[in-house]
């Protein structure tokens, strides 16, 4: 087997995170229920973009932001993921580009804008999203650059795009690629009300394609129908190389071979906004496992580069993450 060209490659909605600080006034006048994903139309989302104040923008969605995390502490990523050729479109590219990110998706000349996600940060900390998801769900099996997937150590999934049928072959065809070379296969459940609606699907991929899986308690309680934590890990054992799991504040426990390893959560500052936190662990530790490090230590570079992002605004860490992971690593 050749050298692999990529630590990871990713596969996930193409997003522009639009992030801006707002009160409960317009949470409250909008209707929306605060801590909430709530998925919008264009003319939804351009009626609150409207609303708010100053905002940053930049390429975004679960696997990007993992992506762009993995690229600051200097690995070697890919990703791919459907935008339109517009002026949102030009923005993801250029911004995942711009972090030394390998991205040649073509994208759509005609249907759908280019998604985005409105993430509205109030001074509590908690993030309010709504999320015009747009072109990204056209990602078809041709979008799949398959060099790329074969020149990875892992591609990466986002459990996020499995509703679409295309998306759907997408992941087929990713994962039966990236087996055939010889690769591995790693996914994240992403979000509860994901794992509800594919529970069948998600359960046949991780026992037939993924060696790492990524879920936090919330998503792995759903994926088994179980009251406990400890009984959802104890399903998930052997039924994938290893699973990730994120309890917040609890820190995390990996699930493996050598049975199951609880890490403790990295010390953080103020929380300033939780965004992203699930995508950094994903980052950290996927940045240890491609780089050679025993699975606790992943577990704990999962947890430090989350505990950065949350002290921050944003799903991507304004400090030198890498200096920041070699400090805590040594304490």
């Amino acid at each position: 087997m050749t050298n692999p060209r990529f630590d990871v490659a990713g596969i996930g909605n193409a997003i522009v995170d639009v992030l801006t600080q707002t009160d409960d006034a317009l949470l409250d006048s909008e209707g929306l229920a605060k801590g909430a994903m709530t998925l919008v139309d264009a003319d939804q989302a351009r009626q609150v973009y409207d609303k708010v104040g100053p905002a940053v923008e930049c390429s975004g969605g679960s696997a990007a932001n993992t992506i762009a995390v993995m690229a600051g502490l200097g690995a070697k990523c890919a990703f791919m993921g459907k935008v339109k050729d517009d002026a949102f479109g030009k923005i993801f590219a250029h911004d995942i580009r711009s972090l030394g990110v390998h991205y040649q998706t073509a994208p759509a000349a005609d249907g759908p804008d280019t998604g985005n996600c409105l993430v509205l940060v109030t001074p509590d900390a908690q993030r309010t999203m709504l999320t015009h998801l747009g072109a990204s769900i056209h990602f078809g099996p041709a979008d799949v650059d398959l060099e790329a997937v074969k020149d990875a150590k892992v591609t990466y999934l986002e459990g996020y795009l499995w509703d679409p049928e295309d998306a759907k072959q997408a992941f087929r065809t990713a994962a039966k690629t990236a087996e055939d070379a010889g690769r591995e296969v790693s996914l994240s459940l992403s979000d509860p009300f994901c794992v509800d609606r594919h529970r069948a699907d998600f359960l046949d991929l991780i026992e037939g394609h993924v060696d790492i899986l990524f879920a936090n308690e919330a998503e792995i309680m759903a994926l088994y129908e179980v009251d406990s934590f400890d009984e959802a890990a104890a399903k998930v054992a052997g039924h994938c190389k290893i699973a990730a799991l994120t309890r917040s504040e609890k820190g995390s426990v990996v699930v493996s071979d050598a049975g199951m390893q609880a890490v403790p959560a990295a010390p953080v500052g103020k929380v300033i906004d939780t965004t992203g936190a699930g995508d950094a662990y994903a980052a950290g530790f996927l940045y240890g496992y491609t780089q050679g490090e025993d699975l606790v230590t992943c577990a704990k570079m999962g947890g430090i580069a989350a505990g950065e992002v949350i002290c921050q605004m944003g799903a991507r860490p304004e400090t030198d993450l890498k200096a920041a992971m070699a400090l805590k690593l040594r304490d």
